[in-house]
């Protein structure tokens, strides 16, 4: 059950790229609000936070969503939950896209 299990999760995270499709234009615009923790260029300010930049996009949209539904918790989950609550799910694809064509 444990490899089943494994490998359906290996291959929807294959998945994931296909699954991109923000427009980092549009994302940049609303980064503005990230960059006290996240840093401008998307690298930390504060070693408490993680990088952005360079991430892969459909992860970072997987993980803002998940923030916003309340599917994530402990650490800063709050207070990104606050932050995402007023995002719209296009603004979320944007930001991810945004964070992921900049450079590591």
């Amino acid at each position: 059950m444990i490899k089943r299990t494994g490998l359906a999760v290996a291959l929807l995270l294959c998945g994931l790229p296909a699954l991109a499709k923000g427009d980092a234009k549009a994302g940049e615009e609303k980064a503005v609000m990230c960059v006290a923790c996240h840093g401008a260029k998307g690298k930390i300010s504060v070693p408490l936070y993680p990088n952005l930049a360079g991430q892969n996009e459909a992860y970072l949209a997987h993980a803002l969503h998940a923030y916003k539904k309340g599917e994530r918790s402990g650490g800063q989950a709050e207070v990104m939950k606050a932050y995402v609550n007023g995002l719209s799910d296009e603004d979320i694809d944007n930001l991810a896209a945004y964070y992921a064509s900049m450079e590591p």
